[in-house]
């Protein structure tokens, strides 16, 4: 269990940092853009570590633990994304000063987070659905984390905050339709997983000394 463990422990460390520094900067800049991907990390970082208790606590525990993860990864990150969705397309009718750089700056800092999360899962994503699915929402969060970068610097050179709320939608219907793509796929698998178990324990077992 310890070999998955480390990585997840890494990549939950990891996004709680990425999470942390995008509310701070987002709230300070009046950036949407980036408060929505602050709370798209949020939600992951939930999940990352209700997966990590899955593989911490008994195996009897683990498939509800991961069904909690999955169900914040996928349900609960879609109805977020619909609320900035509505929040972004209300700032489209009443802009709000924008701090540009900022969301430019911290979010290449988010860009490289999420990159560093996804390689942690990536040689485990293939041992269970709940890490694949957390693998592929961090990777795909590495390109989603450069629209506050477009934002901000199209709000520094224009000096129109428009830009800022613009992206917040873009990203928020694509967070909700890569989501509900992905439980078209797996959702057998995300809502009935199967136990958390290392692949190497397996090999233990089938081969005692």
């Amino acid at each position: 269990m310890a070999h998955i463990r480390k990585p997840l422990a890494a990549a939950a460390l990891l996004n709680t940092a990425v999470f942390a520094i995008e509310a701070v900067a987002g709230t300070r800049a009046h950036s949407l853009s980036l408060q929505m991907d602050a709370i798209h990390n949020f939600s992951d970082e939930l999940a990352l570590l209700c997966l990590l208790a899955a593989y911490v606590f008994a195996v009897s525990l683990s498939r509800g633990l991961q069904r909690i993860g999955n169900l914040l990864n996928s349900l609960g990150l879609i109805a977020l994304s619909l609320v900035f969705f509505g929040q972004a397309v209300d700032r489209l009718f009443h802009p709000q000063p924008v701090i540009g750089w900022l969301p430019a700056t911290v979010g290449l800092f988010a860009a490289a987070g999420n990159w560093g999360v996804a390689r942690n899962l990536r040689d485990w994503q293939q041992q269970n659905a709940s890490i694949r699915l957390a693998y592929l929402h961090n990777l795909g969060d590495m390109y989603v984390s450069l629209a506050p970068v477009v934002a901000g610097v199209l709000v520094v050179l224009t000096g129109r905050s428009v830009f800022d709320p613009l992206a917040a939608a873009v990203v928020g219907l694509w967070l909700v339709a890569s989501t509900a793509v992905e439980l078209g796929r797996s959702s057998e698998e995300l809502f009935w997983p199967a136990d958390a178990r290392c692949p190497h324990d397996d090999w233990a077992e089938a081969h005692p000394a």
